[in-house]
């Protein structure tokens, strides 16, 4: 089997094991749309490619994901540079994120987070602040979830031991997080 026969097996086994986030995938759409439509935000957060993640996701709502419609307000916490170095200088990287939250975050807004191993300190602190501040978190999560797991209002585990494949069932359950979310959504 050459490399590429195993990468589109184990894709398709890892995609395949999602089937059993039904339901949770019914709660996160639910999150999502009580969040938009009551007049809320949404702030996503995650590291290195799931930084682009989280980046994507927010685009998909403040853009539009398919249809035509208005734009929903959405935040992505990685997009700022100079922030980002500027807590990484004067507090920690641990903090990045957090940092944002407290200072943009509300109840009512939605956190949705994105860490492959789990084990992200920054996504960590981004949800316990959250948290400290009232407001619901989705969690993406791979591998066994960290310590990560356990910390977020819902959970949404990618199983599989290889990053790109849980990065690639991640994207294919917040495309379809966006689906059910658009269908929803008024249009104006």
């Amino acid at each position: 089997m050459t490399l590429l026969q195993r990468a589109i097996e184990d894709a398709v086994a890892t995609t395949r094991s999602l089937s059993i986030l039904e339901e949770p995938m019914k709660r996160a759409a639910g999150m999502v749309l009580r969040c938009l439509t009551s007049g809320h935000k949404l702030l996503t957060c995650g590291n290195g490619g799931s930084a682009s993640d989280a980046t994507h996701l927010a685009t998909e709502f403040l853009c539009r994901y398919r249809d035509d419609r208005r734009p929903y307000p959405a935040i992505s916490l990685t997009a700022n540079g100079e922030f980002m170095t500027a807590v990484c200088n004067d507090y920690s990287a641990d903090e990045i994120f957090a940092r944002q939250v407290w200072g943009l975050g509300e109840k009512g807004d939605l956190l949705i987070a994105f860490t492959t191993s789990g084990k992200s300190r920054n996504v960590l602190r981004a949800l316990e602040e959250a948290k400290r501040k009232g407001m619901e978190s989705l969690c993406f999560l791979g591998r066994d979830g960290g310590f990560t797991k356990g910390i977020a209002t819902l959970d949404l585990p990618v199983p599989g031991g290889s990053t790109a494949r849980i990065q690639e069932g991640q994207k294919l359950l917040f495309h379809v997080l966006c689906e059910m979310v658009e269908l929803e959504l008024p249009k104006a």
